[in-house]
């Protein structure tokens, strides 16, 4: 088996590669579009990173092609299908992580964690004072999930659990005790607290533009732990300087790695750099995910892909 791997995994995935047959690592940035019409690799070992769009993969000669993410918007799927490239990612081991991180961002934007500790380190803090940093309330108020898969059930859990009251949008019946399904527009009209969760496609892009964001209530607080591209980041910058919005808190960003301009000056924002699932335990079985799909696809096996007609 020949493995193309862009940027070693944590570990146990090199070594499961390595023990399964021929790895190779660049350097440095590799032309993918080379790689993949090479003919010298059976599958490439990507990260999201990694842009496999139609052009790169025009004369690909590959079995597949394994990602490493839950998110495969880095790849032209219908282009790897029509090409017969078998593509897979890493989905499940990541849920609980990525569910965390969405509630601590909703926690540490209400009650405006950054600006508190960032008052502390400068040594501002002379002592309690009835209105000192005043934020606002999570028990108690109502969360909205845009999407309700694996990660958004898992926040809906984590927030009933603060006593949050939980809407979501969802193409399928939801029968998740204590959570309502709602249109988007009530979603839109109703949440204290607006939790992205749907994947980027073109449906999805810029799913919250200006019109939406002027619908939300001045207390609301938009939440980002899905893709950067949903939000217009840029409309974003103008709804939280104009006050049509209370804050943000983001993991993601339109423009990757960099935050649209004006959004990190803004004092009612918390900014995290796409860490949902970087826990140690879960950046480790993602790694040993990613390269036993790898090691499947090379050899032809029947594995969990994102194009099962691929293999037809």
């Amino acid at each position: 088996m020949r493995f193309f791997v862009t940027t070693p995994l944590p570990e146990p995935g090199m070594t499961l590669l390595r023990e399964a047959g021929t790895v190779v690592v660049p350097e440095r940035s590799p032309d993918l579009a080379a790689v993949c019409a090479s003919g010298e690799y059976d599958v490439v070992v990507a990260q999201l990173t990694d842009v496999f769009d139609a052009d790169v993969l025009a004369g690909a000669r590959l079995r597949g092609i394994s990602n490493y993410a839950v998110g495969y918007d880095n790849i032209d799927v219908a282009a790897a299908t029509r090409r017969g490239i078998r593509v897979c990612n890493t989905p499940s081991v990541l849920t609980d992580a990525t569910a965390d991180v969405a509630m601590l961002l909703i926690l540490a934007t209400a009650r405006r964690c950054v600006e508190a500790d960032a008052f502390v380190r400068a040594g501002r803090f002379t002592g309690w004072e009835p209105s000192l940093l005043l934020g606002g309330d999570v028990s108690g108020a109502a969360l909205g999930l845009a999407g309700f898969g694996r990660i958004a059930r898992a926040v809906a859990r984590r927030a009933l659990a603060f006593g949050m009251t939980v809407r979501c949008t969802s193409r399928r019946p939801v029968d998740e005790p204590g959570v309502e399904r709602v249109d988007w527009d009530e979603l839109v009209a109703r949440s204290d607290f607006l939790s992205l969760h749907v994947p980027l496609t073109a449906e999805t892009r810029h799913l919250v533009d200006a019109s939406v964001l002027r619908r939300m209530k001045r207390s609301a607080i938009l939440i980002n732990t899905a893709r950067g591209p949903i939000v217009d980041e840029r409309a974003l910058v103008e709804a939280l300087r104009s006050g049509e919005i209370a804050g943000a808190g983001l993991d993601v960003y339109e423009d990757e790695p960099r935050p649209a301009p004006g959004l990190a000056d803004l004092p009612n924002t918390t900014l995290l750099p796409h860490v949902g699932s970087a826990t140690r335990s879960v950046r480790a079985k993602m790694a040993e995910s990613c390269a036993r799909n790898a090691i499947a696809l090379a050899a032809g096996e029947a594995v969990r892909m994102v194009n099962p007609e691929a293999a037809a």
